[in-house]
């Protein structure tokens, strides 16, 4: 009770600020997308929400150069040069205005939680290591089009000042091709409310011995996208069909050992709407499927995994279910019952919300696509990657990404065992595919 009492007291506190500000404030403010709504309320030390893509440079980093870049195109970038302020009904965005954030050499573990009164008030953070320039980025701004959107200004902009003839030849502008646009994609394009289409039957949870607290193992593994397309072509999926498919198959080899199981393995795969709904917004705009495989017998080959999986994600992939997703959140947050609600109630409900539906899926696997860059830049730029990091009931995660003929699957993992990242990449070694494997030394004796 007293704890509510304090809860009401704040709220009116936030309440008189807001109303003296109202009467001079000149900043510039700006809602949160309908996903994004949800980020604040879950994220914390444990689940920190913050994603990298990392470049890789021919060259090692120039710090002083690298925050003169950040300098000149952090002001460009309405999405990112902003601050999430408190409100009594929701949250939002306000114009920043302070200097960018510190870049400095990578130290620590990655993804960790951002707190924005150690960082300037921004909500994404960049640092180096040798050759390599990392943004790691809280979803609450954006996914991960609008993370490469920045991270590719970037780029450009500290080669530019890094190479002479390029800053000649291109200037201090963005690219023509640069999205700066920030509608709400998901309000736009909300049609009428909708039945939930999320799963919230629990899926099996990886229940493995874990990392020391606060460590984050990584095992990237590079291959070339030729051969994995040779591969697909032979058994007639797509490449994110097929990498889904061997993080099944590994799980229902090492964990399941072939065996049946109740709980089904179901992996939670982001889709990108902008192709479907012609939006080129740089906020979140993406749901997510779930692909499923319920091992109901112990004589499964990879091809039946494989084909049950397919389909289970093609059988999900139509603009009028993607559109039936992504209402229904949208009708909850246009209820006209719900807008008089206090922040701090509809934080608790997303909690809750959120939580059964996370233990609904065994883990996430998303792909960013493929990574093109202007062809001025690329003879200083070597690749690409990216990752997630956990969140509850998921303790391993995979990311997709590609430039050029390599593609980068990196598993971003707190499980002490390795097996099902090395069942993942010798499967797609015995179908043919060349793999490097780098790790982040966790794993490391």
């Amino acid at each position: 009770m007293a704890g509510s009492i304090r809860a009401l007291l704040r709220y009116i506190i936030i309440i008189s600020e807001e109303f003296k500000m109202s009467k001079t404030r000149s900043i510039r403010w700006d809602k949160l997308d309908n996903t994004a709504n949800l980020f604040p309320s879950i994220a914390g030390e444990s689940m920190t929400n913050v994603y990298r893509i990392s470049v890789t440079l021919t060259d090692e980093i120039d710090s002083e150069k690298l925050q003169e870049a950040l300098d000149i195109v952090l002001p460009k970038f309405g999405l990112f040069n902003v601050r999430l302020r408190m409100g009594v009904f929701w949250n939002y965005f306000e114009e920043n205005g302070k200097k960018a954030p510190k870049v400095h050499e990578e130290n620590t573990f990655p993804c960790r939680f951002i707190r924005p009164n150690k960082n300037h008030s921004y909500l994404f953070r960049v640092t180096y290591y040798k050759n390599r320039i990392n943004l790691e980025v809280f979803h609450v701004l954006t996914d991960g089009m609008g993370g490469i959107n920045f991270l590719r200004e970037l780029t450009y902009q500290y080669l530019r000042l890094t190479h002479p003839t390029l800053a000649k030849l291109k200037g201090d502008s963005l690219t023509q091709g640069t999205s700066l646009n920030r509608e709400d994609s998901f309000v736009k394009n909300y049609k009428s409310s909708k039945p939930s289409g999320f799963n919230r039957q629990k899926a099996y949870l990886l229940k493995l011995e874990k990392v020391p607290e606060g460590e984050f193992g990584l095992i990237h593994g590079m291959m070339p996208v030729s051969q994995l397309k040779q591969v697909c072509h032979r058994y007639g999926v797509s490449i994110n069909d097929y990498l889904v498919a061997c993080f099944v198959w590994s799980v229902y080899q090492e964990c399941f050992h072939g065996m049946p199981n109740d709980m089904p393995v179901r992996v939670a795969v982001p889709v990108n709407l902008r192709p479907y709904f012609d939006s080129v917004t740089t906020k979140n705009f993406f749901v997510m499927i779930s692909a499923e495989f319920r091992p109901q017998n112990s004589t499964y080959t990879f091809e039946e995994v494989l084909k049950i999986v397919t389909d289970s994600i093609n059988s999900q992939i139509s603009k009028e279910h993607l559109e039936d997703l992504f209402s229904y959140s949208v009708s909850n947050q246009k209820n006209i019952l719900m807008r008089p609600v206090p922040l701090f109630i509809k934080n608790l409900a997303m909690k809750a919300v959120y939580t059964q539906s996370a233990l609904a899926n065994t883990t996430t696997i998303t792909n960013i696509g493929n990574i093109k860059v202007e062809p001025e830049y690329e003879p200083y730029i070597t690749g690409f990657y990216s990752f997630i990091p956990m969140s509850k009931g998921q303790p391993m995660k995979g990311t997709i990404c590609s430039y050029k003929d390599t593609l980068v699957f990196t598993f971003s993992s707190i499980l002490a065992d390795t097996m099902i990242q090395r069942s993942f990449f010798r499967k797609l070694v015995n179908d043919g595919v060349d793999v490097t494997i780098e790790t982040n030394g966790e794993y490391y004796d």
